[in-house]
């Protein structure tokens, strides 16, 4: 089975674009959690 590199070229842009947003969007929410938690305790 020979695979098709232009669909993983195609798409390999789309994945680092989508884990860097996750990436960056993460570090946020872990952020507000640790300041909900802190305020309540």
């Amino acid at each position: 089975m020979d695979i098709d590199f232009r669909v993983a070229i195609v798409l390999a842009p789309i994945a680092v674009a989508a884990g860097w947003a996750l990436f960056n969007i993460g570090a946020a929410a872990l952020r507000q959690v640790q300041n909900f938690l802190n305020k309540e305790a």
